[in-house]
């Protein structure tokens, strides 16, 4: 009894670290929580005989839940994609409290990169570059050996950090008006997305029921604002190493914007959600607006789990 008693002090201690780490793992806070839950059953079924560092050893489980999580979430968007299911869906879905907490802490646009990884690559990257948890601890999760969970991670860092393919003036230029473009959106301001719109802009989607192909700066504008949900959950990236725009559902990708411009207005824009094109392209971080690794709590001094 004193030893359950013991353990859910720990885990009261540790739970806003556990939260955070599964938070980031899986990008969403429900999914989060289930993480969180699923961690105390699988303690309290182990106990901590024999356990030197409780909270450590708390993170190694939650650590291996969103592998779980992530890796039956990867095979359900296999069976998506195999079946060819592609549901519409709305753009007003998500919690807006969700998206501001994920983009505080952790950004929304490294969260679109993190959806392209493997499950074992997420882990590895997220636990060691945001959490600075040795790769000695990370291999035992993964299941791999150390150099192996460092692999993992290192593959992850360079596909997470993307190199432009535009000479660095055009590149700065088409990130302006990217950047110009999404503030709009989500300010809802027609007269300036009137402004970084060709007036032959040419809008095309494969979202379903979005009707496909769009002409004109005005349309565009106005059924951008019509979709204007999505841009609170939109963050700049790259796309094949361009400057675009990535939009997060559920802490998910959901879709990407590909931006085509002449230097000075926005020429086209093409929207893709279908899964299997989302797979083909090439997402990263702009390096102008990565902010590298983050704050993240950094290893305890003794070398074990950060303090909550």
């Amino acid at each position: 009894m004193n030893a359950q008693a013991d353990l859910a002090g720990h885990f009261d201690l540790t739970r806003s670290h556990l939260r955070a780490v599964a938070h980031r793992m899986l990008g969403s806070a429900d999914e989060a929580d289930d993480a969180v839950q699923e961690t105390w059953l699988r303690a309290a079924r182990a106990g901590t005989d024999g356990v030197a560092n409780v909270p450590g050893w708390l993170t190694t489980i939650v650590g291996r839940v969103c592998l779980d999580m992530l890796r039956a979430r990867g095979r359900r968007d296999e069976q998506l994609v195999e079946s060819e299911r592609f549901d519409q869906v709305s753009v007003h879905d998500g919690d807006p409290a969700d998206a501001a907490v994920l983009a505080d802490s952790v950004g929304l646009a490294l969260l679109v990169v993190l959806d392209t990884l493997s499950p074992a690559e997420r882990v590895a990257f997220v636990l060691h570059d945001l959490f600075a948890m040795p790769f000695g601890e990370i291999a035992q999760i993964v299941a791999r050996s150390p150099a192996t969970a460092k692999k993992l991670a290192s593959r992850a860092r360079q596909r997470v950090h993307g190199t432009p393919v535009l000479p660095a003036a055009d590149h700065a230029r088409q990130r302006r008006l990217v950047a110009a473009f999404l503030a709009a959106a989500r300010a809802g301001d027609l007269d300036a997305l009137l402004a970084v719109l060709d007036p032959d802009v040419l809008h095309r989607s494969d979202v379903p029921g979005s009707g496909g192909e769009r002409r004109g700066a005005r349309p565009v504008a106005q059924g951008t604002l019509t979709d204007s949900g999505r841009a609170r959950f939109a963050d700049l990236l790259l796309i094949d190493g361009r400057p675009g725009i990535g939009v997060l559902r559920g802490g998910r990708l959901f879709l990407v914007l590909r931006v085509t411009t002449d230097g000075e207005r926005i020429t086209e824009i093409d929207i893709v959600s279908d899964p299997v094109r989302l797979a083909a392209l090439d997402l990263a971080l702009d390096p102008a607006l990565d902010p590298g690794p983050g704050p993240g709590p950094g290893p305890a001094p003794d070398g074990g789990v950060p303090a909550p």
